[in-house]
C-alpha cells in the first residue's frame, strides 16, 4: 500500500486534471452534458485518493477536476470567498462559516474515513498499550507525567511499564488531525471539555509541538518516552506503535480499517432524507468501534456553484460512493460503508437553484 500511495503522489506532480484543455462552462452551453472543468480545495488527508479518483474520473466521463491540497481550514476559506466550485475538509463547517457562503447552505458529503492512532516510543514495552479515554485525556493535560503511574499500570496488566517521564508531542499548525484528536477528547472527558475543548488549532496545555503527521511522528520516534497523535493511515504506512483505545462498549480498539469503519456503521439510522451530515463518530457505540474515528467530507454549495457544475459534482460524488471503493482501498483508505452511502445519496438535492449560480 505505501508504494501505491507513494506512486499517487508522484503522479501529482504530472497531473494537471486537463483544467486548462477542459471546456469551461462560459460558453453559453446551458447543457449539463457538456464537460466541464472543476476547481476545489482543501484537506490534505485525502489528497492522494482524490487525485486518483479526479484523474479515473476524467477518464470515464470527460469531466476535469483540479484540486489544491491546502487543508481543511483554506479549503473552507476558498468555499466562502466563492473561488472554488467545492472544498475538502476533515472538519465540519460552522453554522456562521456555512451561514457566509452566498447562496442557501452547504452540503457536507461524507466520502472516506479517516482515524487517529496514539503512537508511542518505548522499545521496553513488552505488549499493547492499553489506554482509557480519561487516561489519554490525562496525559494531554499534563496530569500524568511518568510511564509506571499508577492509573497506565492499572489498564496494562501483565505489561512491563519503564520508569520513564511521559512527553506528549502535539500538532503546531492548524489541522482537522487536532479536530479530530481534541473532538474526541471534548466527548470523553469534563475536564478537556472545560478546559482546551475542540478544534482545528488547539492551545495544547503540556508537551512540544511539531508540524503536520510527519513532523509529530518524527519527534515521537526520536524521543524515547514520548507519545502523539497521528492520522491512522499515516502510522500505518510508516510502521509505528499504535495503541488501542477502549471504546464507548468497553473493549481495547486497535485502528484498523473494520473497526473505523464499525464506527461510520454506528450512524446509519441518523442519515436519511436531506439530513445534516455533519455527524460526529467519535467515541461510537457497538463493541467493535474504534473511538477516535470521524468522516472526511466534500462540501458542496449547491446555489454557489450553479446548476451545471452542480449536476457534474452530483455525478461525481455518485461515481466516487458507487465505483471508487477499490481505488480508496488499493491507496489504504477505508470507505463509507456501502449503506451508509447509498443513505448519503438519497439525501442529496438532485438540482441547484438557478437564480443563484454563479457561472
Amino acid at each position: 500500500m505505501r508504494t501505491a500511495r507513494a506512486r499517487a503522489f508522484a503522479a501529482l506532480a504530472l497531473i494537471t486534471f486537463g483544467a486548462i484543455a477542459a471546456c469551461d462552462n462560459r460558453d453559453g452551453d446551458t447543457s449539463t452534458d457538456t464537460p466541464i472543468a472543476l476547481l476545489g480545495a482543501g484537506a490534505t488527508f485525502p489528497y492522494p485518493l482524490y487525485a486518483r479518483w479526479f484523474n479515473q474520473y476524467a477518464t470515464d466521463s470527460s469531466v476535469r477536476i483540479n484540486y489544491e491540497s491546502i487543508g481543511s481550514g483554506g479549503g473552507i476559506d476558498r468555499l466562502i470567498e466563492g473561488t472554488v466550485d467545492f472544498a475538502a475538509t476533515d472538519v465540519p463547517m460552522s453554522d456562521a462559516e456555512v451561514a457566509r457562503v452566498r447562496g442557501a447552505g452547504v452540503l457536507h458529503i461524507p466520502m472516506v474515513l479517516g482515524s487517529v492512532a496514539l503512537t508511542f516510543n518505548l522499545p521496553s514495552l513488552n505488549g499493547p498499550l492499553r489506554l482509557t479515554p480519561d487516561v489519554i485525556a490525562s496525559i494531554f493535560l499534563g496530569e500524568i507525567t511518568q510511564w509506571d503511574d499508577l492509573r497506565l499500570q492499572a489498564i496494562n496488566t501483565g505489561v512491563s511499564l519503564p520508569d520513564e517521564p511521559l512527553l506528549v508531542v502535539h500538532r503546531r499548525d492548524e489541522s482537522g488531525t487536532s479536530f479530530i484528536f481534541s473532538d474526541y477528547l471534548t466527548t470523553v472527558s469534563v475536564a478537556w471539555s472545560a478546559g482546551p475543548g475542540r478544534g482545528r488549532n488547539i492551545a495544547w496545555p503540556v508537551g512540544t509541538s511539531a508540524r503536520g503527521n510527519e513532523g509529530v511522528a518524527a519527534q515521537v520516534k526520536q524521543t524515547i518516552g514520548a507519545i502523539g497523535f497521528v492520522e491512522s493511515s499515516y502510522a500505518r504506512f510508516n510502521r509505528l506503535p499504535t495503541a488501542r483505545v477502549r471504546n464507548a462498549a468497553g473493549r481495547f480498539i486497535a485502528p484498523a480499517a473494520f473497526e473505523v469503519a464499525a464506527a461510520a456503521v454506528s450512524v446509519l439510522d441518523t442519515v436519511r432524507g436531506p439530513a445534516d451530515l455533519r455527524v460526529s463518530i467519535v467515541n461510537a457505540p457497538g463493541g467493535q468501534a474504534y473511538p477516535i474515528a470521524s468522516f472526511s467530507w466534500l462540501l458542496i454549495a449547491p446555489d454557489a456553484a450553479g446548476p451545471k457544475k452542480y449536476e457534474q459534482l452530483l455525478r461525481f460524488v455518485k461515481w466516487a460512493l458507487s465505483d471508487g471503493d477499490q481505488l480508496a482501498r488499493e491507496l489504504g483508505y477505508e470507505p463509507i460503508p456501502a449503506t451508509l452511502a447509498e443513505n448519503v445519496l438519497r439525501s442529496l438535492p438532485e438540482h441547484a437553484a438557478p437564480s443563484r449560480a454563479r457561472d
